[in-house]
């Protein structure tokens, strides 16, 4: 901030990553490190209020917005952006500093977007740059999911902007506010712009490109997707859709269908991803029942999922970069060369899980009590249920496939000596959050009289939890846990991986067969019309012979005849 002016939230790093080329390939990395280091100083030493008022085409456009909600995610985002960019220093790759510093950057300006337009350049934004991270990896396989990742989020921006168009024509005003005021119906364009957020919140049957994207992207792209796009949503429906009663049955749908594919799945990666469903279920809830007490728990679950899920990505990714592959059918027993990395992880799954003294204790219990508070019980019960299955497959399935397990006889070096140094901050916030919980409710939207250390809750969870692995043990015991297959599985992307092509298939074959028939059967008419021309006018046709000059002569008197009537008439 320089005066009464200051440079919008994230546009360092956005202006920042195109002066990286001019660096040495070792300086580009420590770049990232430094612009979102210095971005997160200036986002902190810029006071609440809006900045950038103009107009624009008769719009009043409001560029920079920070709330206590923006300044919260802000943060987070911030930090993210650091520890993806501690955990990178070894890439080499100009392509994936580029895309991460941008995508993050994208992602800070969205969250401090104070109209709808400002949000719509920096969506887009956030989905033409994070691509790259998925590019990178340059294969045939990770550009194919890449260009449906592409089409996916930029279709969501096309969503996003037919709504503001709506919106304003029919309201006049494109400020970025609540669209759905208590009691009241949803707009067009409000239904439109809930569609956009959906998307990129991978909402049941809009999830795909998830579970699809991210287990292609490069080692270190995945820390970053698993960082914005999806919170960036969760933001965009707290500030936009809080009370909306839909969103409790949506997210309740979403913390429980990826339980079932995390358990089958084998590539550890897809079972993050799919947790990462699950964990938004959660926070699309706590927006559904919009208390302060359910916006405080959606707000601090985002907060303390960014930081865990970051975590679990980074140990896996770890796994990855070391041993070529992150199937649990090819892992186990890595904890004997990997101790440090096998730690992290422990702490992170620990962390999802709920665990007390862990920070996923202290925020997702409150979206639980704000279900119970609004006497939700149905919710309450699905969202209890989902807290034991998210230990499951990612509480137990991770660290024990990937370290313990069955030994699969590699020996690989320990993570590199920075990602150890990024997943050791990482779960420093883990446990630090989990323990010194009232230094992040200070952060949040609303003021907080909550306390998640009763004898009651921790009792519960506990008694969640051990029932949970439990069941583990006893499943795994008596072989009836499901086995990891080396094959991948589909739910609704079925649609358009399998029955897509498959349709544009047949379509193609069928317009193959009209289009044959069709030329054909013209053939055939043309070829008929032509030996019916060729008999009359051939020596033996009945124009073709030789006529009498009296039956000539009749003919020449007809005609005239016929001639003299048509000019009289």
């Amino acid at each position: 901030m320089i005066g009464n002016t200051i440079l919008p939230p994230g546009l360092l790093m956005i202006l920042g990553a195109w002066f990286l080329p001019f660096l040495s390939r070792k300086a580009q990395a420590i770049g990232v490190l430094v612009l979102s280091s210095v971005s997160l100083a200036l986002f902190l030493w810029t006071p609440s209020g809006q900045y950038g008022e103009f107009e624009f085409l008769g719009a009043s456009l409001n560029v920079v917005r920070i709330d206590s909600l923006s300044r919260i995610f802000g943060v987070i985002f911030h930090l993210a952006a650091i520890l993806s960019a501690l955990y990178a220093l070894h890439v080499r790759d100009i392509r994936q500093h580029i895309a991460g510093l941008v995508y993050a950057g994208a992602a800070i300006g969205a969250c401090c977007a104070g109209d709808l337009i400002t949000l719509f350049v920096y969506w887009e934004l956030t989905a033409i740059s994070s691509v790259f991270l998925i590019w990178a990896s340059g294969t045939e396989r990770s550009y194919r999911t890449g260009m449906r990742y592409l089409i996916i989020q930029v279709g969501s921006g096309v969503l996003l902007l037919s709504g503001v168009v709506v919106q304003y024509v029919t309201t006049g005003s494109i400020e970025f506010t609540r669209f759905t005021p208590a009691g009241g119906t949803m707009s067009l364009g409000a239904m439109l712009i809930l569609l956009a957020f959906g998307v990129k919140c991978a909402f049941p049957l809009l999830h795909n490109w998830l579970q699809d994207s991210y287990p292609e992207a490069t080692v270190t792209g995945t820390v970053f997707l698993s960082a914005f796009t999806t919170k960036l949503a969760v933001y965009s429906l707290a500030r936009g859709f809080p009370q909306t009663e839909i969103l409790i049955w949506i997210g309740c749908v979403m913390t429980l269908f990826p339980i079932i594919y995390a358990v089958i799945e084998n590539d550890l990666r897809r079972v993050l991803a799919y947790s990462l469903n699950n964990q938004l279920g959660f926070m699309v809830v706590g927006v559904g029942i919009g208390t302060e007490l359910a916006i405080n728990g959606t707000v601090a679950h985002a907060f303390c999922h960014i930081i865990y899920k970051a975590l679990l990505f980074m140990s896996v990714g770890a796994v990855m970069y070391r041993t070529g592959t992150a199937k649990a059918t090819e892992l186990g027993g890595l904890h004997k060369s990997m101790p440090w990395t096998a730690g992290f992880c422990l702490i992170g799954a620990g962390a999802i899980s709920g665990f007390p003294l862990l920070s996923g204790f202290i925020s997702k219990s409150m979206i639980i009590s704000a279900a119970g508070e609004e006497h939700l019980l149905w919710v309450w019960l699905i969202l209890l249920v989902a807290s034991a299955g998210v230990m499951e497959h990612s509480g137990i399935k991770i660290p024990f496939f990937a370290f313990f397990g069955h030994d699969s006889g590699k020996r690989p070096k320990e993570a590199p000596l920075h990602m150890r140094f990024a997943m050791g901050i990482a779960a420093f916030f883990c446990v630090g959050l989990g323990v010194a919980y009232p230094l992040l409710y200070k952060w949040l939207p609303h003021d907080v009289d909550y306390h998640p250390y009763t004898v009651t809750h921790v009792v519960t969870q506990l008694q969640l939890l051990l029932f949970a692995a439990l069941a583990f043990v006893f499943l795994m015991k008596t072989h009836l846990y499901p086995p990891e297959i080396r094959s991948v599985n589909l739910d609704t992307d079925w649609i358009y991986r399998r029955a897509f092509p498959q349709l544009i298939q047949w379509g193609g074959t069928a317009i193959v067969m009209i289009d044959g028939t069709l030329r054909r059967t013209a053939m055939d008419t043309l070829n008929w019309f032509l030996r019916g021309v060729e008999r009359l006018f051939s020596p033996r046709g009945i124009f073709g012979r030789a006529w009498p000059t009296g039956t000539m002569t009749i003919w020449a008197t007809i005609l005239l005849a016929l001639c003299l009537v048509l000019y009289y008439m």
